[in-house]
């Protein structure tokens, strides 16, 4: 297998589809009985809408992939089988959307989708369950019932929901408004590690009158919050292990007594029931171990619609570990869309595949018209991009403050990785701390120069608690390496209204004081 690697500039995916789309040699499978709107899309390359020709000379002067380059890997990729990879991440930037649709575009236009080996994937190489082969059963689950509340937001619009009560936005084709606030119960996450542009969430924060959270450590979540009920961990009670992409069920037994005055969630929220005077519709009469059971026994029905066939709950709860065999047969995505179309529609308007969506063309969104498209992002107001990742020290912010993940910093700060032509700019070495910041905020990390990183381009996981130099104020210098206090805090889209975070700028300068310490593994003081 031949590998060719290029290093084109980040954020433009969808404009080297675009170069490689206007090949002709790219279309040479293409199958219209699987897809509409290519009418639309091919008006695109001649340039058409905007008197831009989007071709391999254009794609070239966007992306740093030289013209002829990018020519030769559209020939050899109509010629060979080729499946079209997609890291998950390229949708947390402006215009997140159009990478995806874009690839699922490109390869249609290949014609090899629902072939083995060919078509497009996501999410593989950084998705440990992503191709591994597995039925499509999901174990056990419970129910999610009925919310009788229908206002939503979109996870990534949290900040504005506090702070902009009232207000409508836009999301996916529909008007919403965002709803007054008044209390917070939030159980499982840590918004200060996900959400974007930390100062303005500060602000947002004092918002709500209450703010309760179930939390087993003391991470930043915690320490703003007005009601902090102690939570176990794993280690502490009886739970299964399974999720709908895996094979394996675990019986993950209580190995330690809970430590102080944690409860489970389930206690938690039964006493709440109980003192709300609605314990028995909660609870339907059962405990924890009672609720394994149930949810266990009724998977072992549908495991059986898989083919499948579970032993008894005390059974697996003896044995720990349960392995679910491979299918017959290895999975294709979308096989059965491509032999039959007609008998196996897509979950689309259409039911194929919508290179133009006229649902979404209704919507009149200019960040996202119906089609997948170039648009142009703003220019940077600094001179370093800054990517930052999912860790692979600890599990997002989970466990940040165990010894693997504090093993990896650098002088107590999250490691930032920069091009030495960069670092020699600066006068940076490996170790340095630096100061990264913009308009936003600003943040300190420890240097690794490294030439697998593009100049112009640094990059730090995400993940470091929150820890500014003075609790509670805006502005004030984050000392550990969040990177989210530069991050702006801007929908993906008015389609999606996701996270933005990749979309940013940031200048760095070495940090020439006494480095503050790192608190964020400290216990605040309690009265």
């Amino acid at each position: 297998m031949a590998r060719c690697t290029t290093r084109q500039r980040h954020g433009v995916d969808d404009g080297a589809c675009l170069g490689i789309d206007q090949r002709g040699s790219a279309q040479r499978g293409f199958r219209p009985a699987l897809h509409r709107g290519l009418r639309t899309l091919s008006r695109l390359p001649a340039g058409c809408t905007d008197g831009q020709p989007k071709d391999p000379r254009w794609a070239e002067a966007l992306t740093d992939i030289p013209a002829q380059q990018i020519v030769a890997l559209a020939r050899r990729m109509a010629s060979k089988r080729t499946m079209i990879n997609v890291a998950y991440s390229l949708q947390r930037s402006l215009h997140g959307e159009q990478p995806f649709w874009m690839t699922v575009t490109l390869a249609a236009l290949l014609g090899q989708i629902g072939l083995p080996g060919g078509g497009f994937g996501l999410g593989y190489g950084c998705m440990n369950n992503t191709g591994s082969g597995r039925k499509a059963f999901s174990g056990p689950r419970f129910s999610q019932g009925s919310n009788p509340i229908k206002e939503f937001i979109p996870v990534a619009r949290v900040t504005d929901m506090l702070l902009n009560p009232g207000t409508p936005f836009d999301y996916n084709g529909q008007q919403q408004t965002y709803p007054d606030i008044r209390l917070v119960y939030w159980a499982g996450g840590n918004i200060f590690h996900h959400h974007q542009d930390l100062n303005r969430l500060l602000e947002a924060w004092q918002r709500p009158q209450t703010i309760i959270v179930h939390e087993q450590f003391w991470t930043a979540q915690a320490r703003y919050a007005d009601i902090v009920l102690p939570a176990t961990t794993a280690l502490e009670r009886d739970d299964i292990g399974s999720s709908a992409s895996d094979r394996f069920m675990i019986a993950m037994q209580q190995a330690i007594e809970p430590v102080g005055e944690s409860r489970d969630d389930y206690s938690i929220l039964s006493g709440l029931a109980r003192r709300l005077g609605v314990a028995d519709a909660f609870t339907e009469g059962r405990d924890a171990r009672g609720w394994l059971h149930f949810i266990y026994d009724e998977s072992r029905q549908r495991a059986e619609t898989f083919g499948i066939t579970l032993p008894d709950f005390e059974q697996f709860w003896r044995d720990g570990v349960l392995e679910i065999d491979y299918p017959q047969a290895d999975t294709v995505l979308l096989k059965s869309f491509r032999d039959n179309p007609d008998a196996h529609p897509l979950p689309t308007p259409s039911g194929r595949i919508e290179i133009f969506s006229e649902r979404i063309a209704g919507f009149v969104y200019a960040d996202c018209p119906g089609h997948p498209v170039w648009l142009n992002k703003p220019a940077p107001t600094h001179a370093l991009h800054l990517l930052s990742n999912q860790p692979k020290t600890r599990l997002h912010s989970q466990y940040d403050h165990g010894s693997y993940s504090r093993a990896s910093k650098i002088q107590a700060r999250e490691p930032l990785t920069i091009n030495p032509h960069d670092a020699q700019s600066r006068g940076l070495v490996d170790g340095d701390v630096v100061k990264v910041f913009n308009e936003r905020g600003a943040f300190l990390a420890g240097v690794i120069v490294s030439d697998g990183i593009r100049p112009g381009v640094v990059q730090i996981a995400t993940g470091a608690w929150f820890d500014p130099l003075v609790p509670g104020e805006q502005g004030s210098l984050e000392k550990h390496g969040n990177p989210n206090v530069i991050t702006q805090d801007v929908g993906a889209s008015s389609l999606s209204q996701g996270c933005a975070a990749q979309t940013a700028s940031v200048e760095i300068v070495k940090w020439a004081e006494a480095l503050p310490p790192v608190t964020a593994f400290e216990p605040p003081s309690l009265l």
